[in-house]
């Protein structure tokens, strides 16, 4: 049986693996996603608080909230923080540090410009107090404004 030469690259086209952003895209274009150690030394030069969020390449939450990084007005705050985003898998000890009610993903902290966890600052709920919504931006943008009025 021949298959004729216009189906030959349709077929190819499906078998091949579409793309993917290994944890998420978080829109390293719109947000200026720091390493920890430079993050937290940039916080304290420039008097800026912290967002630390922790994710993994594996989680279907942690890609469902990075697409809330893409919102404008999430990119806009993002630039009165330093941004830092660790995969939880690859910074265990520091995932550790910062564990106040468990080590799930993905999780958003808010740091002083020191780099001190503040623990209450955090979303509205009584488990799992930072996971953020992962599919609505006034979620995070709440904590965001919490800690910029609590951390001036």
């Amino acid at each position: 049986m021949r298959i004729p030469s216009l189906v030959l690259p349709l077929v190819l086209a499906f078998a091949m693996p579409i793309p993917a952003h290994a944890g998420g895209d978080w829109n390293d274009a719109g947000v200026a996603w720091q390493p920890y150690d430079k993050g937290l030394e940039a916080a304290k030069k420039e008097k800026k608080p912290v967002c630390l969020v922790f994710f993994t390449e594996w989680c279907p939450h942690c890609q469902n909230y990075s697409k809330v990084f893409h919102d404008e007005k999430v990119v806009e705050k993002s630039k009165k923080f330093v941004m830092v985003r660790l995969d939880k898998d690859k910074n265990g000890e520091i995932s550790k540090k910062y564990a106040p009610d468990g080590e799930y993903i993905p999780r958003t902290y808010f740091l002083s410009s020191s780099g001190e966890l503040v623990p209450d600052i955090h979303a509205p709920r009584d488990k799992f107090q930072y996971f953020y919504d992962e599919k609505d931006p006034s979620s995070v943008l709440a904590g965001m404004d919490a800690a910029l009025a609590k951390l001036k």
